[in-house]
C-alpha cells in the first residue's frame, strides 16, 4: 500500500531586527566616527603654544623610557605648585600622548603634528561614546546592555559631534586636545561607572582603598577632573530619586551613593591641602594666569558667556572669522554624516523609547555639567577680561565639558518635549546631522587662516624635517637654516628660542645622536 503524500506545511519566516548586541555595536560606531569626519579638517593643522615644542621634547626624552615619565613628573611637580597648579596625573597623561605622537610619526613616517592631531582625533571619538553612554546609564532602569540602545543613542553622536568646533587657538579641539578631550571624557566616565553600580549591590571591603585612591587621583589630575564628582553626586541622586523611585534609606544607602561618598573621602584631603599650598604662594608673587582664581563680580559677568559659548552658531563665527567656506568639505562632510544619519535613522525601530520623567533627569545632569564647567572658566581672569570684550564664542578648557554636556542637553530636551514620537527623533539626528556639516567647514575655514601664517608654514616644515631626520652635512645645513628661521621669526620671545632648541635637539639626539643644529647655549629668559 502506498504511503500518503505528507501535507505541506507553510512556512514564514519573521525578521525581527537586528539583535541587540548589534544595535549596540552600530551606537558605538556612530559615536565613533561622527567626531572623525567633522574634525577631519584640521588633522594637519600646525600645533600652536607650548606644543610647538612639547611632541619634540616629550618625544626625545621618554621615547627609549616611557616609564620615565612618572619620576619626571614628580621631580617637577614643586616649581609648579609655586606657579600654582597641581595636575602630575594629567602632565604623565600629556607626555604620554605627546610620546604616542612622536612614535606614530617614528613608525609610519608622518610629521608628528599630523599623528598629534590624529592622538586627539582619538580622544574625540572617545569623549563621544562616553557622552552617548553616559546619557544611556543615567536613563536606564536596568541592566543597559540587556535591553536596545535607546532613542538617545541615535541622537547623540552627531550633537556630540557638531559641538567640535576650532573656536579659536585656546579651544581644546586646537590646544591640549587631547588632554582636554580625555579629561573631559574621565569627567563624564565618573557618573556613567557610578549610576551602573546596581542600589542592592554589596560594597565589600576591599573596595575601599582603591576608590578612596581613586577619589585622590581625581583631586591630583588637574582643574577639568575637579568637576567629576560634583557631577557625579548630581547624577546618582537625581536618578536614585526620580528615574529608581528611591527613597529614605534605600536612596541614602544604595550602594552608588555609598561609593560616592568614599571618592569624595579621597578627593578633598588631598584637593583642600593643594589649595591651601597654593594660596600660600599665589599671595606672595604672581601665579599661572590659566589656572589662577579671581573671584568677585567679573565671575557672574563672565558665566553667559561660558554657559552658553558652546553653542555650535556662536563657535562657528570664532572659528570661520567670516572667511570663505570650501565647498568640498560641505559636500565631502555631507554625504559621510548623512549616511551615518540613515543608519541611525533606520534603527530608530528597535530603539528603546525615553520616558519624561528620565529625559528631566538627563536634562539636569547635563544642565549641572554645563554649569559647573562655565563657573570653572569664568572664575579665570583672562577668560574674564576675553567676556568684557564680547568673546561669546571662544573656546577654553571648560569647552571641552561644555561642549559634550551642552550637546546631550539639547538632545534631552528634546526627548522631554515629546517622549516617543521617533518622527521628532529622525528630524534632531538631521538636525545635527546639518550642525555637524557646517562645523566641519568651519574647522576647515579655521585651518586655512591658521596655516596661511608664517608660524604655522615654519612649524609644518620643522615637522617634516623631525619625520625625514637626514643626519648628513646637508641635512645639518637645511636644518640650521629652518633653525635660523625660527629665531628671526621670533626675534623678541627669547623663552621660545629656548623651547626650541631644548626641543628638536632632544628629539635630534634620540634620532640620530646629534643637535638639530650646532649652537651655542640658549639662554632661558622668563616666559
Amino acid at each position: 500500500m502506498l504511503e500518503a503524500e505528507a501535507p505541506k506545511v507553510a512556512m514564514r519566516f519573521v525578521v525581527e531586527g537586528p539583535p541587540v548586541g548589534a544595535l549596540w555595536r552600530r551606537a558605538f560606531a556612530r559615536a565613533a566616527l561622527a567626531p572623525l569626519v567633522v574634525l577631519g579638517p584640521l588633522v594637519a593643522l600646525a600645533p600652536t603654544a607650548d606644543h610647538r615644542f612639547n611632541i619634540y621634547w616629550h618625544g626625545g626624552l621618554f621615547r627609549d623610557d616611557p616609564l620615565r615619565i612618572v619620576p619626571h613628573t614628580l621631580d617637577s611637580l614643586p616649581s609648579y605648585l609655586r606657579m600654582g597648579n597641581f595636575r602630575p596625573l594629567g602632565r604623565m597623561l600629556e607626555k604620554l600622548l605627546d610620546l604616542i605622537a612622536y612614535v606614530l610619526g617614528d613608525v609610519f613616517g608622518i610629521p608628528a603634528n599630523i599623528a598629534f592631531r590624529l592622538v586627539s582625533f582619538v580622544a574625540a571619538a572617545l569623549l563621544a561614546v562616553v557622552a552617548m553612554l553616559l546619557a544611556e546609564s543615567v536613563v536606564a532602569r536596568g541592566r543597559m546592555f540587556r535591553r536596545p540602545p535607546s532613542t538617545l543613542a541615535a541622537v547623540v553622536p552627531f550633537a556630540v559631534a557638531g559641538g567640535l568646533v576650532a573656536a579659536g587657538r585656546a579651544s581644546p579641539v586646537v590646544l591640549f586636545a587631547g588632554l582636554y578631550l580625555s579629561s573631559a571624557a574621565l569627567v563624564l566616565a565618573v557618573p556613567l561607572l557610578l549610576c551602573r553600580i546596581h542600589p542592592q549591590r554589596p560594597v565589600r571591603l576591599w573596595w575601599i582603598g582603591p576608590v578612596v585612591v581613586a577619589g585622590a587621583a581625581l583631586a591630583s589630575f588637574n582643574e577639568v577632573a575637579y568637576l567629576a564628582l560634583p557631577l557625579a553626586t548630581v547624577a546618582v541622586a537625581a536618578r536614585g530619586r526620580w528615574v529608581l523611585a528611591l527613597t529614605g534609606r534605600k536612596f541614602w544607602l544604595a550602594a552608588p551613593m555609598r561609593v560616592l561618598g568614599l571618592l569624595w573621602l579621597g578627593f578633598l584631603p588631598v584637593f583642600g591641602a593643594v589649595r591651601v599650598v597654593i594660596n600660600q604662594y599665589c599671595a606672595v608673587r604672581a601665579c599661572y594666569s590659566g589656572s589662577d582664581v579671581s573671584a568677585g563680580p567679573a565671575v557672574f559677568a563672565a558665566l553667559p558667556s561660558r554657559a552658553l559659548g558652546w553653542l555650535p552658531p556662536l563657535m562657528w563665527g570664532e572659528a570661520a572669522g567670516g572667511g570663505r567656506t570650501s565647498g568640498f568639505v560641505f559636500v565631502l562632510a555631507t554625504v559621510a554624516l548623512l549616511v551615518l544619519a540613515v543608519l541611525a535613522i533606520r534603527d530608530l525601530g528597535r530603539m528603546s523609547i525615553v520616558d519624561r520623567p528620565a529625559a528631566l533627569v538627563l536634562v539636569l545632569v547635563a544642565a549641572t555639567a554645563v554649569l559647573l564647567a562655565a563657573t570653572m572658566g569664568a572664575l579665570n581672569g583672562e577668560i574674564q577680561r576675553l567676556a568684557a570684550h564680547g568673546a561669546w564664542g571662544m573656546g577654553w578648557r571648560d569647552s571641552a565639558v561644555t561642549m559634550p554636556a551642552g550637546a546631550i542637553l539639547l538632545v534631552a530636551l528634546g526627548h522631554a518635549v515629546r517622549p516617543g514620537r521617533r518622527a521628532l527623533i529622525a528630524a534632531l539626528v538631521l538636525l545635527f546631522t546639518a550642525v555637524g556639516t557646517v562645523s566641519a567647514t568651519a574647522n576647515k575655514r579655521f585651518r586655512d587662516d591658521v596655516m596661511a601664517t608664517p608660524a604655522a608654514r615654519l612649524d609644518d616644515r620643522l615637522a617634516q624635517a623631525i619625520a625625514e631626520f637626514e643626519p648628513t652635512a646637508a641635512g645639518q645645513i637645511r636644518r640650521c637654516a629652518l633653525r635660523g628661521e625660527f629665531f628671526t621669526l621670533f626675534a623678541d620671545a627669547p623663552f621660545s628660542q629656548y623651547r626650541f632648541d631644548q626641543s628638536f635637539d632632544q628629539a635630534a639626539e634620540q634620532k640620530a645622536g646629534v643637535p638639530f643644529c650646532p649652537h651655542a647655549p640658549t639662554a632661558r629668559e622668563g616666559k
